[in-house]
């Protein structure tokens, strides 16, 4: 565990004020963390983040300060500012000072995420949000293990019913303990929202790139063969040793184990799925930062 004081750089964001007054049906929704989904309206003046159980928002996580940021609420906009908070503020991956929050903006402190909402119609996009969240996962913004589950039943019948090609790949992050028990879990955090951000831009539209569970990813390949699937997979695992990951100017070493398999005429979901971990599981066993089908 690294020790000693955190440097952090400062970065003041400046961002146009909407054009329409925040007013004071604005919000904040927790998108990742304890207490899911629940809202906090901004309508007061000053809300006051922080671990203290006097915060009008409080977040009890020990990387959170007492008093960690405040929103102020001007009537016209709706003001972010860190109060010289240990593990900083951050608004859309992005380390602020003081930010002029927009809709949709993503607020990250310790490891909670929220989303900042001041559309015309706050119900309306508290309960799409709502939605939203049954199929996503807050931290990587891919998809999540039930939206996962759901679409793999539904592909494994197609592929039989058609007789179509259909593969699945299931990894996981090489040693994730020994990262986050290094750097942080913060630093464990970025790690796996950066590792889904760089695979996500490498699909294909019709495949679906979910998080299974913990550092677990999952990618339903339709119409893919076993051959081609073992192709994309060590594709992917180069394409993670390769990218850079870098949380507050220290470079962390991530690779990935895969695991591969293809759906037969006697397959269904689960039985896919176990298929792709046993063969994660040999990845594993034969040394990690490979594939195995």
């Amino acid at each position: 565990m690294t020790t000693g004081a955190r440097s952090k750089t400062v970065v003041t964001v400046i961002s146009k004020i909407a054009e329409k007054p925040a007013g004071k049906d604005a919000c904040l929704v927790v998108i990742y963390g304890l207490e899911l989904g629940r809202k906090y309206n901004l309508e007061n003046a000053n809300v006051i983040l922080g671990r203290s159980s006097k915060s009008d928002v409080q977040i009890d996580q020990e990387s959170v300060s007492r008093n960690h940021a405040k929103i102020i609420n001007t009537g016209k906009s709706i003001i972010l500012r860190d109060l010289g908070s240990t593990n900083g503020t951050y608004v859309n991956d992005q380390l602020i000072d003081e930010y002029v929050l927009r809709d949709g903006d993503f607020i990250k402190i310790g490891r909670t995420i929220f989303k900042f909402l001041s559309g015309g119609n706050i119900e309306n996009a508290y309960h799409e949000e709502i939605y939203r969240l049954t199929t996503v996962d807050g931290l990587t913004q891919v998809f999540n293990r039930r939206y996962f589950l759901e679409q793999l039943d539904r592909e494994v019948s197609r592929a039989k019913r058609y007789r179509r090609e259909l593969s699945l790949i299931l990894f996981d992050i090489d040693r994730f303990k020994t990262i986050n028990d290094s750097y942080g879990h913060l630093a464990g955090d970025y790690v796996l929202k950066q590792l889904a951000t760089v695979i996500k831009g490498k699909i294909r539209r019709e495949d679906i790139l979910a998080r299974y569970g913990g550092e677990e990813f999952a990618i339903v390949l339709p119409e893919i063969d076993g051959a081609n699937s073992m192709s994309f997979a060590d594709k992917v695992r180069k394409l993670v040793e390769k990218a850079p990951f870098k949380f507050e100017e220290t470079k962390i070493s991530v690779t990935v184990s895969i695991g591969v398999a293809t759906c037969d005429d006697a397959a269904d979901a689960a039985a896919l799925i176990k298929k792709a971990d046993d063969k994660l599981y040999e990845a594993k066993a034969a040394g990690r930062n490979c594939v195995k089908a």
